[in-house]
């Protein structure tokens, strides 16, 4: 395991247009252990914080920096706003990980900073195996949902900012699809408003919270 310890207050930062104008930043950047998904983009410090524990990267968003085949400047500058945080990567989850994976594993050694950690298969294809006992219906599960699952383990208590699957917002004004863009998710591949309502039920139950209005 990456850590052998209970992590404490675990925030994990969804990348939801609801996050934008939230205020959450300083309220995110007090949690003792901050997660992020798909290296998004941390200019946007009064809403989303720039505190990074762990941060995911997806290998499909590898296609914006030429797969690193050839230019990887860009996509250093981007990792170095992260820190010193954890990157965590699906190498083995499916074929067409590895490559990109292991391309962001010696590319971050190259220039000497962040460790990346691989998620392993078998505990992932156990994680499909459990949320689908529980009734959740998906082709893969969000990267979203596997760091929550992660972090309902490693955590004492955990909340979640940015989750919200819906183009619109509590109070049916539109919203951006992600805090930093409008551009939408490829249909078919998440259940999103199904892990949305998982979510919802599991807050409910006082298991998390789910952070969906502006913080104070």
């Amino acid at each position: 395991p990456l850590w052998s310890k209970t992590l404490g207050h675990c925030a994990i930062i969804g990348n939801g247009g609801i996050l934008r104008n939230s205020n959450c930043g300083e309220q995110i950047d007090q949690a003792d252990f901050v997660i992020r998904l798909n290296l998004p983009p941390l200019n946007y410090t009064t809403d989303v914080g720039t505190k990074t524990d762990l941060v995911t990267a997806n290998p499909t968003i590898l296609s914006k920096y030429d797969k690193l085949s050839y230019a990887r400047k860009p996509f250093v500058q981007l990792m170095k706003s992260f820190g010193h945080a954890e990157v965590l990567m699906p190498a083995f989850t499916y074929a067409f990980c590895m490559q990109p994976s292991f391309r962001v594993y010696f590319t971050l050694q190259d220039f000497s900073l962040q460790h990346v950690s691989f998620l392993h298969p078998g505990y992932l294809s156990k994680l499909h195996k459990y949320w689908r006992s529980k009734g959740l219906t998906f082709t893969r599960l969000s990267s979203g949902m596997i760091l929550v699952s992660v972090a309902m383990e490693l955590c004492s208590k955990v909340s979640l900012y940015g989750f919200w699957p819906f183009s619109f917002d509590l109070n049916g004004q539109p919203l951006m699809h992600h805090y930093y863009d409008n551009q939408p998710a490829k249909r078919g591949m998440h259940a999103m408003p199904l892990e949305f309502l998982t979510l919802l039920q599991m807050h409910s139950k006082g298991m998390l919270k789910v952070n969906l209005g502006r913080c104070s």
